[in-house]
């Protein structure tokens, strides 16, 4: 772990103390998991890691957590043997250094191993086929390629376990120069099939020369100026003043190891390679009473679909994190540039293909933001003011795949409210085409070349624990009253509450038209206003999706098919796709989920909900996107028996003041350097 500014030395000097369960493994721990399973029996020359990761014990056990008792510390290994295509699903105990589990998965794909995202590129541009289709565009300095390794999908029985090897469709990009943003310029109509298994070219397809795009399209400010980028800028803006964010008394949060306390919420923050960022135990400290909200929470899976028919596009289809790895691709974040302020970072530890460790440093951050007002009102009568100042916990990690950056981000608010929301920018996945055409499936951003229609659907899994984990999901439509006795002005509009019974009727969409929010509530847990305490999921960026029945990818990314999903809790069922959805043509994960009906009242229940990014590509997007915004809300709803931010202090005089005495804090101004007015008591008429 790395602290930025005075907080270090409170942080460096918490004593060590045993790990707590749910802590993720160290460098050590992987090494160690890494080693015993390359002395032992099941090892052979070419079994590879694909991911080592906590195996999390049962839930009960980490609820009680005793550090003169806490259960063995294991590792979760999954490793691959391309000579046997075979994945390999182990435990091992860390303690007594001994296999306690060793069970192979036939008929699925692993996600990219690390040396796979490494020596593709390789491999590609010194292939004949290879090399002879790019001479055919006029290309001959091929120490300028980009080849990019794309998961494969499914498309066929060609890609079927039974027909095929590992396999990718790699795509190229040409460099105008060395170190010059290469998706500017796409090698259109060649793919690539690549066994990466044994490591070698199947096939080179060529489906026709298009012109390469002619422009550069810099964004690096070695480069921006230069004569021919697109857009032209000559020089950066120079108005901009600093904005500076101190807090001299240090950051309000205390870290324990990964235990984090800020205000009145506790929670636990983790990290594996395959999720990335994890939060365990989120609770709240109610007038000093910690309850408990959320157990685990993290994304669980995510598919980026293309809508575009052309050979280097419609087979564009990737589940980012099942495929690939989001905890692999975190980046190390830079104070002043991805966070800003007092940061706290936890370094992320992950391992390569060979059960060597690799720190990601400071992969999480963790600061706070000032968020406007939490709350505020003025009395005309009196002219006393209360206002008071919002703030909140981020959380977040940035993760890099391909082409694409993602950020995710978790908020929690003083009064309650937990936000989550993911940043997309980076660059687009870009086609060429002939300069003067208009591509039907995407929009140019550029002369001659263009970006394809597509959309990021993001499935966050949620195990909810509102103050227990026997909790009840009901979904929420207001709709007019529809008893005209009743409703004789024609105004009176009800809520309308359904309970969502079993897994069978778990997958739920959002309606416009009535507000629809859902809810989850603890029938044995009352507020003083004798109603079950719940928090309310608030939808946020819905997004239809555009598969179509008969693709594909319809099967293989079912769980975009509803906007919510509720299951009972099992402790296997963690990713919406499924546990391995590389090259995989079936309905894995929640439609396997939900096929015993499990009933769902007052259980331990899971919510998976989808976000979406529905990306209509506009020139504004290129050379690299401006950060989109997309996310969702969990609102207590009864949970608190009033305002929980009541209790918050004023910030500053003005934040609490009667007639006359209010002023405002800061450095303020008034418009073209006339002073701010302060309006004397008036009469409302």
């Amino acid at each position: 772990m790395a602290v930025d500014t005075a907080i270090t030395e409170l942080f460096d000097a918490a004593p060590a103390g045993p790990a707590h369960p749910l802590d993720p493994l160290s460098g050590a721990e992987i090494e160690r998991a890494g080693s015993i399973v390359l002395a032992s029996e099941y090892s052979t020359s070419t079994l590879r890691f694909v991911m080592i990761s906590l195996a999390e014990p049962a839930k009960p056990a980490s609820l009680t957590f005793d550090p003169a008792d806490a259960p063995p510390r294991q590792a979760f290994v999954v490793a691959y043997d391309g000579a046997e295509k075979m994945i390999y699903e182990g435990v091992v105990d860390l303690g007594v250094g001994e296999i306690v589990g060793w069970t192979p998965v036939p008929g699925r794909f692993p996600s990219y191993l690390a040396e796979h995202m490494e020596g593709v590129e390789k491999v590609v541009v010194e292939d004949p086929r290879w090399q002879e289709a790019m001479r055919r565009r006029g290309i001959t300095d091929f120490d300028l390629a980009m080849v990019d390794p794309w998961p494969t999908g499914y498309y066929g029985a060609q890609d079927h376990y039974d027909n095929a090897p590992l396999l990718c469709r790699p795509l190229t990009f040409m460099r105008s120069a060395p170190g010059e943003h290469g998706y500017a310029r796409p090698v259109e109509g060649v793919i690539v099939t690549f066994d990466l298994d044994a490591m070698q070219v199947v096939d080179v397809e060529d489906h026709g020369v298009v012109p390469l795009p002619r422009y550069a399209g810099n964004y690096e400010e070695r480069f921006m100026f230069a004569e021919g980028n697109r857009p032209a800028f000559t020089q950066f803006r120079d108005d901009l003043k600093p904005i500076e964010i101190t807090q001299p008394e240090g950051a309000s949060f205390t870290v324990d190891g990964h235990g984090v306390s800020w205000q009145k919420w506790s929670l636990r923050v983790g990290f594996n390679p395959r999720e990335g960022l994890v939060l365990h135990q989120l609770s709240y400290t109610d007038r000093g009473v910690e309850r408990p909200i959320m157990y685990r929470a993290a994304l669980s899976e995510m598919v980026v679909p293309y809508g575009d028919t052309a050979p280097t596009h419609w087979n564009k289809n990737v589940f980012d994190m099942g495929e690939v790895g989001m905890g692999l691709m975190a980046n190390p974040l830079t104070l002043g540039c991805d966070c800003l302020g007092e940061i706290f970072y936890f370094d992320g530890v992950v391992n390569d293909s060979m059960g060597n460790a690799v720190t990601i440093p400071n992969a999480v951050c963790m600061h706070e933001e000032d968020y406007g007002i939490a709350w505020k009102h003025t009395d005309f009568r009196t002219g006393v003011v209360e206002v008071r100042r919002s703030r909140r916990l981020v959380i977040s990690f940035i993760a890099t795949v391909g082409n694409y950056e993602y950020g995710f981000f978790w908020y929690l608010y003083t009064d309650g409210n937990i936000e989550y929301e993911v940043k997309l920018t980076g660059v687009l996945t870009t086609g060429a085409i002939a300069e003067g055409e208009k591509p039907r499936y995407g929009n140019l951003v550029a002369p001659g070349l263009y970006g394809p229609h597509h959309q990021h659907h993001f499935n966050v899994r949620m195990d909810m624990c509102i103050d227990g984990p026997d909790n009840s999901v009901y979904e929420i439509d207001s709709v007019p009253e529809p008893d005209p006795a009743l409703n004789p002005h024609s105004n009176a509009w009800i809520t309308r509450e359904t309970l969502v019974e079993s897994e069978a009727s778990g997958g739920r969409d959002w309606e416009f038209s009535t507000a629809r929010y859902w809810k989850v509530v603890n029938p044995s847990k009352l507020n003083e206003l004798g109603s079950p305490v719940g928090y309310k999921l608030m939808p946020r960026d819905v997004v239809p999706s555009m598969l179509q029945e008969g693709s594909a990818i319809f099967d293989r990314a079912r769980f975009v098919q509803h906007n919510l999903w509720v299951t009972r809790y099992d402790p296997a069922e963690l990713y919406a796709a499924g546990n391995y959805p590389y090259q995989s043509p079936d309905a894995q994960g929640l439609p396997e989920y939900v096929a015993d009906d499990a009933p769902l009242e007052d259980t331990d229940v899971v919510l998976w909900y989808t976000v979406g990014a529905h990306h209509v590509v506009r020139p504004e997007d290129w050379p690299v996107m401006p950060c989109a915004y997309i996310g969702f809300m969990l609102k207590p709803v009864g949970f608190f028996d009033g305002n929980p931010a009541l209790d918050l202090p004023p910030s500053a005089a003005a934040c609490h003041c009667a007639p006359g005495s209010c002023s405002c804090a800061g450095h303020g101004h008034g418009g073209h350097g006339m002073p701010a007015v302060e309006h004397a008591d008036a009469e409302l008429n």
